[in-house]
């Protein structure tokens, strides 16, 4: 029995399950990122999802993840896909009563991979697999609750809703859209581990801790401060600790601009940083002073620790490549956040 990995990009998935001491298979359609899964140590395989029958998968699958393009969907892209939404409902309608009508409705759709976010569903109806998680940008929710209403008729627990990474120890205010389903026990969402700004001990617990800052994961040189607030108005001053390998220079106003506009989101160092997008604008995500004085762009070893992975994560392909990578990635830490109450006892539970 294995875990299955639809779309499985660089490995964000692979890396949060992983950290519970399991592993999966994973499918992946583009080579540069493959390498990346095979240089990382992630079982891989080079296919397309969308032509990949299921007939050989059948009793071999206990679990179920997928986290289809967001590129039709994404509010950083043309968003064709809010437009294919209808064909997308109808896709899952057919295919929930037997009848396969995605090549004339991929015909149909003003961007062909839009239906790629119904390949979940086939896979799990033909499969059946023990648990199924799944993963796409808040647009596409509708279409979560859609599949979660035909596995709910065919014996599935669900729960559908937004996850903010920042909540589980990300150090970034991502928010994504989840679907999480069972056949074994009721799917709820993973309780929170961090909070925006904390929450203090009561009868009931020791509270949770405020969100992780950049300044936490990325650290700062050694000796410097940060200051909350400016270096014009002041503010309040702490010492630095943690890894001085990424930020160089005086870092104490830094703040990292994410986007060209004038309007470009800007986050400090004390905070977590903005959903990372590396699209268009990637050669326009960076530090700046406080003034707005460019100081340089965000390195590919910076982005993949915002992102949850390691600094040293083996990227393959360009420049340009590994940040793509890095930005369609699952969170590990959101990962395992989502897989514990899943695919732990779950796994454990058709092992026995």
């Amino acid at each position: 029995m294995t875990v299955l990995d639809l779309f499985a990009g660089p490995g964000g998935w692979s890396t949060g399950l992983r950290a519970l001491g399991l592993s999966e298979t994973g499918m992946e359609i583009d080579p540069v990122v493959c390498a990346t899964r095979i240089a990382a140590g992630h079982d891989t395989v080079h296919a397309d999802v969308a032509a990949h029958p299921t007939a050989p998968l059948h009793g071999k699958v206990v679990g179920l993840i997928g986290s289809a393009p967001c590129q039709p969907f994404s509010t950083a892209g043309l968003r064709a896909g809010n437009t294919d939404l209808p064909l997308c409902h109808q896709a899952l309608d057919d295919l929930a009563r037997g009848n396969d009508t995605r090549t004339a409705l991929r015909a149909a759709c003003v961007d062909a991979r839009s239906l790629l976010a119904v390949e979940p569903l086939r896979y799990a109806l033909d499969l059946r697999p023990a648990w199924i998680a799944l993963e796409e940008v808040p647009a596409v929710l509708p279409l979560f609750e859609h599949i979660a209403r035909l596995l709910a008729g065919v014996g599935y627990s669900t729960w559908t809703g937004v996850l903010n990474a920042a909540d589980f120890g990300l150090p970034q205010t991502r928010r994504r859209a989840f679907l999480m389903a069972s056949r074994t026990r009721a799917a709820l969402p993973p309780q929170p581990t961090h909070a925006d700004g904390g929450t203090p001990a009561d009868l009931f617990g020791d509270g949770l801790p405020s969100w992780r800052t950049m300044g936490d994961v990325l650290g700062h040189p050694p000796g410097e401060v940060i200051t909350r607030g400016n270096h014009t108005t002041g503010g309040n001053r702490f010492s630095t600790t943690g890894p001085s390998w990424a930020l160089t220079g005086r870092a104490r106003s830094w703040l990292l601009k994410v986007g060209s506009r004038p309007a470009a989101t800007r986050r400090r160092l004390d905070q977590p940083a903005p959903t990372l997008l590396f699209g268009k604008a990637m050669n326009h995500v960076g530090w700046i002073d406080a003034d707005g004085t460019p100081i340089r762009r965000l390195t590919v070893e910076e982005g993949a620790v915002l992102q949850g992975f390691e600094a040293t994560y083996p990227w393959a392909g360009s420049r340009t490549k590994q940040f793509q990578q890095i930005g369609n990635a699952v969170p590990p830490p959101l990962a395992t956040a989502v897989l514990r109450p899943l695919a732990s006892s779950a796994s454990l539970e058709v092992a026995a």
